[in-house]
């Protein structure tokens, strides 16, 4: 069984469940982080020097800290061909699509956009700083738009690695209520994500007790 540490509203964390979910892994998760701290325990530590969630163990041997790392380990060691592509120039396609969605997408919305409106107190929010950052990412998805019409979630029946640090951003990113340009491919592929059992059970959560 893998353990996974980490808080349920933590979008790395999420990103991890939902790998574990689209390979029908059995797991159990640990609530740690925010509200729940553990972070600082000795324990923790031990697993993970730099205190940070999501950290996994795997058959009580192996412990991996760091989501990108956590999900080539799940993909490589549970997934097929379908899910983590033997070719290397196919696998090449999805190290790019998830390194852009870690460090652009999920980098411009978490801390200026998400943050800013659910962790802050409405008193002291930036309306204009919100605003900038919010046509940031907009300018930042454009190269992003139609590769998302491509991207075959939905007729596979389990998706690829690449996608998950893409998905949890897209919940919030929607379901906020944000002035924002059209963005019709994105929010298809967003439709698509909820499709997904997966995807639903551990991505589509609350995000009330991360409120200011």
């Amino acid at each position: 069984m893998i353990e996974v540490f980490g808080r349920a509203t933590s979008s790395n964390v999420q990103a991890v469940m939902w790998a574990i979910g689209e390979l029908g892994l059995n797991h159990r998760r640990h609530d740690l982080g925010h509200r729940f701290g553990g972070l600082d325990t000795s324990r923790f530590r031990a697993m993970n020097p730099h205190g940070l969630i999501p950290v996994i163990r795997d058959d009580e041997d192996v412990t991996i800290w760091e989501t990108g790392a956590i999900l080539r380990y799940l993909a490589t060691r549970y997934g097929d061909d379908a899910v983590w592509p033997c070719d290397t120039a196919r696998r090449a396609q999805v190290y790019m699509w998830a390194e852009w969605a870690k460090t652009t997408p999920a980098r411009l919305f978490t801390a200026p956009i998400f943050w800013a409106l659910v962790r802050t107190p409405k008193a002291d929010r930036d309306p204009a700083a919100i605003a900038a950052a919010t046509r940031a990412f907009d300018a930042a998805l454009a190269p992003g738009r139609g590769a998302a019409q491509r991207l075959p979630l939905p007729r596979r029946p389990r998706a690829h690695p690449g996608r998950y640090p893409a998905g949890p951003p897209a919940l919030p990113l929607f379901r906020r209520a944000l002035t924002r340009a059209p963005l019709p491919a994105l929010r298809a592929y967003y439709d698509r994500l909820t499709d997904r059992p997966a995807y639903c059970a551990h991505v589509m959560v609350s995000y009330d007790d991360l409120r200011a």
